[in-house]
């Protein structure tokens, strides 16, 4: 509640209220501010995937890409949606248009690796070839482990008369 605690009163006491009650405004903005602050991880879209670690993985150009997603169980999405193998190169060529635009192929971890590499052929033939592989970048720098060389096998021949 607020009251008027101003000098210049009428002659019974009674004045009109001229400012204006914040309260119920700043509740109502506070309640809308907690929605989006709970809603906005949910927005998040695209398809989950397992991206493999790299060491030296840098961010590529910026510039508007399109997330092209190779799932392990061979589905493609382009952003949130999924793609048939057969529509991907001309939705890939609507959305590239006359714009310069890179393609980031976005492969899971324990997807195969020949999937994942038929999808890159099939783009170079067709001309798409700003292309770039995204990976996350490694938290701990591992050390080159020394490989081991490779065990002599002797096999026993057989004896001639």
């Amino acid at each position: 509640m607020s009251f008027n605690l101003s000098a210049d009163h009428d002659d019974d006491g009674l004045s009109p209220l001229a400012e204006i009650n914040v309260t119920p405004m700043v509740d109502v903005m506070l309640v809308l501010l907690i929605i989006f602050m709970v809603a906005a991880p949910m927005l998040s879209s695209g398809m989950k995937v397992d991206l493999p670690q790299a060491k030296s993985a840098e961010p590529t150009d910026p510039k508007n890409p399109i997330v092209l997603t190779i799932a392990a169980d061979r589905k493609i999405s382009i952003g949130a949606d999924e793609v048939q193998r057969a529509d991907l190169i001309p939705r890939l060529r609507s959305m590239i248009g006359e714009e310069d635009r890179i393609v980031h192929v976005r492969g899971d971890r324990t997807a195969s690796y020949g999937d994942i590499v038929s999808v890159l052929d099939e783009l170079a033939l067709n001309g798409i070839t700003r292309l770039s592989l995204i990976a996350n970048k490694s938290s701990t720098p591992q050390a080159a482990v020394p490989q081991a060389p490779a065990p002599q096998v002797t096999l026993p021949t057989a004896a001639t008369p």
